[in-house]
């Protein structure tokens, strides 16, 4: 396992981008803290990303840019001191920063790359894919390559649900500067393979989830990334609220 321990910003990035390897993925298992960041790093996994979803429940705040930039924002921070491999942040769509404000800060936490999502977060509508376009290319401008844009497309979640315009905006996020696309798929393994195809060797990330292709027949479809989103957080919040249950009933949770 890589690690950045005094590594500078162009240096982390650098690490984090060269994990995007299609038919290799950089398998990421999105936490929420800074225990869960050490408790990913020592199982040897050689990234750590947040999940905003559960950021945010742990921050008090639910998801959806309802949780305050600062706080975000300092959350990614102490991940980032607590671990020496890169970190990347889900920071939804910016929280209403402008983009150089936003690749500033996001610098300053420490952090080597980002998530950006091309819909609303407080309405669920699809943001205009040139809008959307313009904001990442901002980023990029600002950040330089310090820091890797994984660009979220979610056509299938809230647009016309066609490879088409799937394809049309991650390309067109591609060209603005992202260096990963992550169209969020809901476990169909031909969709998958088609988009992969499609993007030629452009890293994709690919959501896991219930129903989602293993990990290998991920990667034997030629992703380059798989994130967990907000799925293991909630898994192990309810055991959580198991254990309690049984300290609630008299018994021993151990």
């Amino acid at each position: 396992m890589t690690t950045i321990d005094g590594a500078g910003p162009i240096e982390r990035a650098g690490v984090l981008r060269g994990l995007h390897v299609p038919g290799t993925p950089l398998v990421l298992p999105n936490i929420w803290d800074a225990a869960s960041a050490r408790a990913v790093q020592e199982a040897g996994f050689p990234a750590v990303a947040t999940g905003s979803a559960a950021v945010c429940q742990v921050l008090g705040y639910e998801d959806g840019e309802r949780v305050p930039a600062e706080e975000m924002l300092a959350a990614v921070a102490r991940i980032a001191r607590a671990v020496d491999v890169p970190v990347t942040a889900d920071v939804e769509r910016g929280y209403g920063l402008k983009p150089a404000e936003l690749a500033e800060r996001l610098l300053a936490a420490g952090a080597a790359g980002c998530n950006l999502e091309d819909s609303d977060p407080r309405t669920g509508e699809l943001v205009d894919p040139g809008e959307q376009a313009e904001f990442l290319a901002g980023v990029r401008a600002a950040a330089g390559p310090a820091l890797v844009i994984n660009a979220r497309v979610d056509t299938y979640l809230h647009g016309d649900r066609t490879r088409a315009d799937a394809l049309a905006r991650a390309r067109r996020y591609l060209e603005a500067g992202a260096d990963c696309v992550y169209p969020i798929v809901l476990g169909e393994e031909d969709e998958i393979g088609a988009l992969v195809s499609e993007l030629a060797g452009r890293p994709v990330n690919v959501l896991f989830r219930p129903g989602a292709p293993s990990l290998r027949r991920l990667a034997e479809l030629g992703v380059a990334r798989v994130s967990f989103g907000g799925g293991l957080h909630r898994l192990v919040y309810a055991h959580a609220a198991a254990l309690l249950a049984r300290v609630k009933a008299g018994e021993s949770p151990f």
